[in-house]
């Protein structure tokens, strides 16, 4: 550690932490006196204890979980970052398989309005009553090049992100944007179109990240010029669900915010609650837009 000018002899001698050692600290348990810093102390009767003696049940303090280590979000921290990101590419990976062995799955799967269109009665669609499209379509890609492309997003800006958020609400960001886009993509675009693949839920990812940073105060500049990058080839280019992504984007950043800025003492209110938000906001849209083709 780099010596800073004017520290005392006293501050430069305290020693680190037994589960953080880079953080100095005057503080020991006071049960077996080892270093502790902040996030490893546990209230007890008198003064603090470590995690280790809380759990053995010796400790006055409140349940081994709470001793815990938290993300900024407040999920636990796992031994593998990025089980979620990995099971949700290979999620997608599989399905992508199953289409290229049958073609017409990606018609079952993706996200139709209603066909066949006016004046006719619909027959299939999520005007029909498939709403299971909303969320099948988030897994479904034709193209190698899609799917190629939309994985190595999700591995670049799922990973990091799960590590900060924890699983539970990395699942309820991804979830909750790729909805967002599907509902978005059936309230304008024509019933008809076929709309398919991971993009709105990786654009969630993209806002959340973004937030996150700002949270951090990271340099946002890499993100930011990332994500203008990709809405540029958004709007350039034909064939590209713009909704999809828009959808994604606004409502990532929505829950990304309430996942990062909630207050500790209700925490999983606020941000739950602002999941459950959005929904409401994407169930209002599915609801219109039912209304107007049925």
């Amino acid at each position: 550690m780099n010596q800073e000018a004017g520290t005392s002899p006293e501050a430069q001698n305290l020693p680190g932490c037994y589960r953080h050692p880079d953080r100095e600290t005057g503080i020991r348990c006071t049960r077996c006196e080892r270093p502790i810093c902040p996030e490893c102390m546990v209230s007890a009767s008198v003064g603090f204890q470590c995690p280790e003696c809380v759990r053995d049940g010796g400790g006055s303090g409140p349940a081994p979980a709470a001793a815990r280590p938290r993300t900024i979000a407040g999920g636990s921290v796992t031994a593998d970052p990025r089980l979620l990101t990995k099971i949700l590419i290979g999620i997608n990976v599989a399905v992508f398989i199953a289409i290229q062995a049958n073609a017409s799955l990606a018609t079952d799967l993706s996200l139709i309005g209603a066909w066949p269109p006016a004046p006719f009665q619909p027959t299939e669609g999520v005007a029909d009553g498939q709403y299971y499209r909303l969320v099948t379509s988030m897994f479904a890609h034709q193209a190698i090049w899609h799917i190629g492309f939309n994985m190595m997003s999700l591995w670049w800006l799922g990973g990091p992100l799960e590590a900060a958020l924890g699983r539970a609400r990395y699942l309820a960001v991804y979830f909750v944007s790729g909805l967002a886009g599907g509902a978005l993509a059936y309230l304008l675009a024509s019933p008809g179109t076929q709309t398919l693949g991971a993009s709105g839920a990786i654009f969630g990812l993209f806002g959340a990240t973004a937030v996150l940073m700002r949270r951090l105060n990271y340099d946002l500049r890499p993100i930011i010029a990332l994500l203008v990058i990709n809405l540029i080839f958004t709007f350039s280019w034909s064939g590209i669900s713009w909704q999809a992504h828009i959808g994604g984007l606004v409502a990532g950043v929505i829950t990304g915010y309430g996942m990062v800025h909630a207050p500790r003492e209700r925490r999983a209110l606020v941000q739950y609650g602002t999941c459950a938000l959005v929904l409401l906001v994407v169930v209002v849209m599915i609801v219109i837009r039912t209304t107007q083709l049925t």
